[in-house]
């Protein structure tokens, strides 16, 4: 059976390179009786894979029974899973048949695998490697024909060095693991998953979907969904209930769900007014620009000053540390020479539109390298206030001129205290 069909009819959207390993894995085994582990996060979809697993196996016209061993506690789940005899224990007041007994001939699926106690683990390895069990109470000996298959969204290697899941059990039930992916790592997915929600929402509510724009479309597929398309189509529902227009921008969702602007990233990104992704060092990247700016007028008015008035250029100490160097300067005039009028041999000459001053002699051969410690932080948050001075605190001007989101600049407002 193609894929593409087998997504039809179970309901499954996307097209993602890993999605489709998956499936075709899941295909491949459900012929067999093997044991199969999924894995995965939580939310991912791992028990629509046992499914497909059962409905395309031999045993598709027997039971099919989910357990989630970590919603059974561990006194009652040996009786859930194997039965028990009447009187075994408190309100034991009638014989039971485990799951075990029931799902013969079928499917067993165990969700959260690694939530069951160890003491539990041992029965089934048993029931895996000879298709034994013992009722609790009981000291018969009954068989069974089950096909397990068990998933996890915990790490069993970790568990099994801290001695919480045996690592014989690991090998039997991992002979074909499955890895479902999830939806962060396939993020080409994550719109169609919200247009499938958004219409499946409107068609049951008889209401006109929801859509997102462009910019939206950036801010969902970049976010990490740690609760996977359970937490989208969560989020979907939500939007197309409280949302008043149709067409959801980024601004609409990051204001009803600003956790959304997280990233499982080493820098946070932002998204700016102009839909690209905007990170905060991109603000002292404009500060650094602007300063060399204003570094370059200066080094004009220096000019402009000597020029006009005919000045001679003193000694600077600091520049005559690094002995014979030749400064430049912008200038407006070209290939002229200014020579100092005291005896040194420094002078000024124009070449090509530079300035240029000369130093010809080493006078500080001990001469104390003195740096000047620049904080970031401190560059970033003048930038801010004298974009905010500049505006007479209109925000949303100030963040235009910064480059930045209102929300970014009232974040930083806040952290800067302005």
């Amino acid at each position: 059976m193609k894929l593409q069909a087998i997504k039809q009819r179970h309901n499954i959207i996307g097209r993602s390179e890993l999605l489709d390993r998956a499936l075709s894995t899941a295909v491949r085994v459900a012929p067999t009786d093997l044991t199969v582990l999924i894995r995965g996060e939580s939310g991912v979809g791992k028990e629509v894979f046992s499914r497909i697993i059962h409905q395309l196996s031999p045993r598709k016209h027997e039971n099919f029974i989910a357990i989630n061993c970590g919603a059974i506690p561990a006194g009652t789940i040996n009786s859930e899973l194997f039965g028990h005899e009447k009187g075994a224990f408190t309100g034991a007041t009638s014989d039971r048949r485990g799951y075990f007994e029931v799902a013969s001939k079928g499917t067993i699926f165990l969700d959260e695998i690694g939530e069951m106690p160890l003491d539990t683990q041992s029965y089934l390895l048993r029931v895996l490697e000879n298709g034994e069990f013992i009722k609790v109470g009981s000291s018969a000996i009954q068989k069974t024909d089950v096909r397990v298959i068990a998933a996890t969204n915990v790490d069993l290697q970790d568990r099994i060095k801290k001695g919480k899941f045996r690592e014989d059990l690991y090998y039997r039930l991992s002979t074909v693991p499955i890895e479902v992916p999830a939806l962060k790592s396939r993020p080409e997915d994550i719109p169609v998953l919200f247009r499938k929600f958004a219409a499946d929402f409107a068609e049951k509510y008889r209401t006109t979907p929801v859509r997102l724009d462009d910019r939206g479309e950036i801010l969902i597929q970049n976010y990490s969904w740690p609760g996977n398309v359970r937490e989208l189509k969560n989020i979907v529902e939500q939007v197309s209930v409280l949302s008043e227009e149709k067409t959801i921008t980024a601004e609409m969702l990051v204001d009803n769900f600003p956790y959304l602007l997280q990233r499982n990233l080493p820098s946070q990104q932002r998204i700016d007014e102009a839909g690209s992704n905007m990170e905060d060092r991109e603000i002292l990247y404009k500060l650094l620009f602007d300063m060399k700016s204003d570094l370059n007028d200066l080094k004009g008015l220096v000019f402009g000053l000597i020029q006009k008035n005919d000045l001679a250029v003193p000694h600077v100490n600091t520049s005559e540390q690094f002995g014979s160097v030749t400064e430049v300067l912008p200038a407006g005039n070209r290939d002229r020479e200014h020579r100092r009028d005291d005896q040194s041999d420094d002078h000024i000459r124009f070449t090509d539109g530079e300035l240029y001053i000369d130093r010809a002699e080493d006078h500080l051969s001990n001469a104390e390298i003195v740096e000047e410690v620049l904080s970031l932080q401190d560059m970033e948050k003048e930038m801010i206030s004298k974009a905010l001075t500049k505006y007479s605190g209109r925000r949303k001007e100030a963040a235009q001129e910064l480059g930045i989101s209102e929300r970014t600049l009232y974040r930083k407002i806040n952290q800067y205290e302005l």
